[in-house]
């Protein structure tokens, strides 16, 4: 996985509440194999009408964002059913953060497994993010992991995050990878662990 530090790109004001993975990708799309990109399919029952024509009032269909690296939502981001594919869709289509106020607890997780930061600003500022000139202007923002900020125009931003999940997409690490960077304490503790309680280790074969 691809280390996160630094993210330069557009923002796509999205403004949405209670975004699911069923509105992210339609179920029926789940078929189809990951290696034809699941990027077509992002948000596709909410940006075509009935006739299938893309609608003219949905963010993700405004020229300024159409190569949006970034999402923009309100509160409650990725609810819904656990499928991973949420998360697919948003990276095939070039999509490595979401700034919202709240997420889905497993789609949280799933974000990071796949290096997408799901950064998080109170209410309050996301109300301001989404009306900043440099986000509606489609100017592009700076989000930067290590600092937890994010700068657009003359503002900047603290948001959260878990300091796990930080280590993790800073180091571009799946959950292996975090497993084998305490590789030394794990060592030392079966070390100590063996001299206290002998009696807990495997017996040796002969």
């Amino acid at each position: 996985m691809k280390p996160f530090t630094t993210l330069d790109a557009t923002a796509c004001p999205l403004g949405l509440t209670n975004v699911d993975t069923d509105q992210l990708i339609p179920a029926r799309f789940m078929q189809t194999p990951r290696s034809k990109g699941y990027g077509q399919f992002l948000f596709h029952d909410l940006r075509r009408d009935g006739d299938g024509q893309l609608r003219d009032d949905f963010p993700l269909n405004d020229p300024r964002y159409a190569t949006c690296g970034i999402v923009v939502a309100r509160k409650n981001f990725g609810c819904g059913s656990s499928r991973e594919a949420g998360v697919y869709v948003l990276v095939d289509q070039g999509i490595t953060c979401v700034i919202a106020p709240s997420f889905g607890d497993i789609f949280a997780a799933n974000s990071i497994k796949n290096g997408l930061l799901p950064a998080v600003l109170s209410e309050a500022d996301i109300e301001m993010l989404l009306n900043e000139p440099s986000v509606v202007e489609g100017r592009g923002i700076r989000v930067d992991l290590e600092r937890q900020q994010i700068v657009a125009g003359n503002r900047v931003f603290d948001f959260a995050i878990r300091a796990d999940w930080k280590k993790q997409l800073l180091n571009g690490w799946d959950d292996v990878d975090m497993t084998r960077s305490y590789a030394a304490q794990i060592k030392a503790f079966n070390a100590a662990d063996s001299q206290t309680r002998p009696w807990a280790q495997p017996a040796k074969q002969d």
